[in-house]
């Protein structure tokens, strides 16, 4: 599944036990419709995501931020303190695209996602 959406807060980067790293950060998905005969209704869907693949990109996923991710959907539940059934929706990120800033500042329009695989060098084509 493919998403787009803004950060809402810059991302956090946590070191596990056994030294791996994860990237946590939250994202707003506006969406809206028309239902039959009534006026379009705006809404805003929450994600909190997670990325395990290059924890070099955290520095670059700053509040605001437009991205594209691809990944799947999944869905936490539980009952709060008093009783009340709550949910929370959750986003497992393969791939991130960057596409920018909401305050104009200069970010990478893609960024390497995979450290196993290094961004290739172009060539000095004449075209």
């Amino acid at each position: 599944m493919e998403i787009v959406g803004r950060l809402t807060q810059d991302a956090k980067l946590e070191t596990l036990n056994d030294e791996r790293k994860v990237i946590h950060f939250s994202l707003a998905v506006n969406d809206s419709y028309r239902p039959k005969g009534g006026d379009v209704v705006k809404l805003t869907n929450f994600f909190n995501c997670s990325y395990w693949k290059n924890a070099s990109l955290a520095e670059h996923l700053k509040k605001g931020t437009l991205v594209e991710l691809s990944g799947r959907v999944g869905v936490n539940a539980w009952v709060d303190s008093n009783g009340e059934a709550k949910a929370s929706l959750t986003f497992h990120v393969n791939t991130i695209k960057l596409h920018g800033r909401s305050n104009r500042e200069e970010v990478p329009l893609s960024a390497p996602t995979d450290a196993n695989h290094p961004t290739e060098e172009k060539e000095n084509l004449p075209f």
